[in-house]
Parts: structure tokens; C-alpha cells; sequence
């Protein structure tokens, strides 16, 4: 018994003699200690005594496309660890090969009567109307990171895109680039649409009078998010004559990269090549991966704040949150080379 409670006040982060009190139901205790001693319970298998098994802390749902983009896996870390400290109980969906999605994870989570679902880099619309009518109807709080689709009337929390392209097209044309393409996802996905938008602006501000107006489009590509999307992708970039791509995740960016060595064209000699999220190990690829970092700790914070929140009542106006990226600078960008 007492190697059990010495692990239940090791996982909560609190004594043993606040556990004994929190299992004997002893007032004059916080509401967030005492959630997280029942939490510690719970996630480490103890039976809770029966007089405190009414008072289940709250299943939080995070809901992510999928766990092979790196990104994914760092949010949800930061995300979890957030939510057991604040006594709430993560629960993992993803999108899984045999055709399990956001709507058949939607319809199990309000099933167990969850607090609240945090969808990091997907969106309850991926569910369909119908799931997403069901959360509003029922009040269930929701918190977006970078949503893939427009989601107006939610609480968001998303990192600056334009701002990541503006960074990367600045440092591009201090190496001397000005023939710079773009390797975005598929059309409608929102952060590349963002990140499309930051450019076009850009070009717009400098083309010269009397120019096409629609002649950055041979400069940008949109595809899927995979390594091989970037490849095949890349390759028509390529061929427009492009010095410089900047791509809208690390993954699309290494895809880029190894379009150019089959080419028997160099990184950075030939062609520069700017990623999106600094996922880990970028710095130990070949060359080491350029890339803008998200704030993955700060937004996963922010959302971890927004959603206890609104399960307390005090939630703010559904609004968006932007959080600011950081352009990270290695060896895969370097000086355009002299036509």
C-alpha cells in the first residue's frame, strides 16, 4: 500500500501526506491538488475508493491527424503534460490506416462524457456537420492548434504563418534569391493557404509594372504532406528555373532535398531550401535542415490554459490566438549561385 501511494504522490507531484488526504476525503484541500491525486490514480491503475469514484477527473480527447509528422507527437507531449498537471486525463486519437477518423473518435469521446477535446493540426469539420453540430449542442469546450480548415466561432491557438514567410523569404533574399518557390499542401488546407497568401503579397509589392499578375503560380506547387509529395513536387519547381524553395512543413523540405540530389543538383549550391517546424533531428539531416520553428511549449500552454477555461466557465471570446515563429538558420540555405 504504501509503494502505491508513494507512486501516486511522485506522479501528482505532491507529498504523501496530501494523498492520504485526498483518499480520506479530508476538506481544506485545493481542487486542482485534489484532481490531480485522482488523476495519478487513474492513469497509474489504482482503484479509487469507492466514495470518491463519482468525482472522475475529466477525460480530455486530443485529436491529431496522424503520429509520422513529428510535430504531431511534440504537441501532444507538451499538450499532456499540461493537462495531468491541471488533474485532467489525456486521451490519444489518431487517424489509424484501417479507416479510423475524427468522426468515429468524436462519437466515442462524448460517449465517456469527456471535459473537453483539443484537435492539434486537424479540426472537429473533419468529422462532418453532424459531429460538429453534436459538440456545440452538447457544450463540449473544443481548442484548435493550427486547425487545417476555417473554424470561426472556436477558440484557436495557431502559429503565425504569414510571419514564417515573411522571415524565410527575407533571409532568402539577403543569400541573393530572387527566383523563390513555394511547396505548400493541399489546396484548402488553411496554414498553407496562410502561408500562400504571405507570398503572393510579397510578390505582388515587387513585380514589376505591367507584369502578369498570375505568374508566381508557375513558382508554386501544392501537394500532400509526405517526403515523396515533396519529391515529385519538387522536381516541376525545378524545372521553372526556381533558386529557392520554402516549404510548408520539414517533411516537404526533405522531399525537396532529395528531388535536387537525384537531379545531381546541390543543397545549397543549387538549390535553397527552407522547412516548416523544426522537427527533431532536423539539425542532423544532410545538409541540416533551414527550417521556422513553431513555439510548440507556448501554444501548447495556451491551449491547455484555453480549454480548463471554458471548463471552469470563464472561457473569453472564441477567438484566434497567432503566436510568433522563429526562423532557424543552417546549412541546407547558403549564396545564390551567379547565372
Amino acid at each position: 500500500m504504501a509503494t502505491k501511494l508513494t507512486e501516486v504522490a511522485a506522479f501528482a507531484g505532491v507529498s504523501l501526506a496530501t494523498v492520504r488526504r485526498v483518499l480520506n476525503d479530508q476538506p481544506f484541500i485545493a481542487q486542482e491538488t485534489r484532481d490531480r491525486v485522482l488523476t495519478a490514480l487513474d492513469v497509474l491503475g489504482h482503484e479509487r475508493p469507492s466514495r470518491l469514484r463519482g468525482n472522475r477527473a475529466g477525460l480530455v480527447g486530443l485529436v491529431v491527424p496522424d503520429l509520422q509528422n513529428p510535430i504531431f507527437p511534440a504537441f501532444v507531449e507538451t499538450v499532456s503534460a499540461g493537462l495531468v498537471k491541471q488533474g485532467l486525463m489525456p486521451v490519444l486519437c489518431t487517424r489509424t490506416a484501417d479507416g479510423v477518423s475524427e468522426a468515429n473518435y468524436i462519437k466515442l469521446l462524448m460517449d465517456h462524457e469527456v471535459a473537453g477535446i483539443i484537435f492539434i493540426g486537424s479540426s472537429y469539420a473533419d468529422a462532418g456537420p453532424e459531429h460538429g453540430q453534436a459538440l456545440q449542442e452538447r457544450g463540449i469546450p473544443v481548442v484548435l492548434i493550427n486547425p487545417a480548415d476555417a473554424n470561426d466561432g472556436v477558440r484557436r491557438i495557431t502559429v503565425d504563418d504569414a510571419s514564417a514567410v515573411d522571415q524565410s523569404l527575407e533571409h532568402l533574399r539577403s543569400l541573393g534569391h530572387s527566383r523563390i518557390g513555394m511547396l505548400l499542401g493541399p489546396m484548402g488546407h488553411i496554414p498553407s493557404a496562410r502561408k500562400l497568401g504571405a507570398f503572393v503579397a510579397d510578390w505582388e509589392r515587387r513585380a514589376a509594372p505591367g507584369s502578369d499578375p498570375g505568374a508566381w503560380r508557375e513558382s508554386v506547387a501544392h501537394t500532400g504532406f509526405s517526403m515523396e509529395d515533396g519529391r515529385t513536387a519538387t522536381a516541376r519547381l525545378l524545372g521553372a528555373g526556381v533558386t529557392a524553395l520554402i516549404c510548408a512543413s520539414d517533411a516537404l523540405a526533405l522531399g525537396a532535398v532529395r528531388a535536387a540530389y537525384r537531379q545531381r543538383l546541390s543543397v545549397p549550391g543549387d538549390l535553397s531550401v527552407v522547412g516548416f517546424d523544426d522537427s527533431p533531428y532536423m539539425i542532423a539531416t544532410d545538409p541540416p535542415l533551414t527550417t521556422v520553428r513553431q513555439p510548440v511549449r507556448a501554444m501548447g500552454a495556451a491551449a491547455v490554459d484555453a480549454l480548463k477555461a471554458q471548463i471552469g466557465g470563464n472561457a473569453g471570446p472564441p477567438e484566434e490566438t497567432l503566436y510568433e515563429p522563429e526562423l532557424i538558420v543552417r546549412a541546407s540555405t547558403g549564396v545564390v549561385r551567379s547565372s
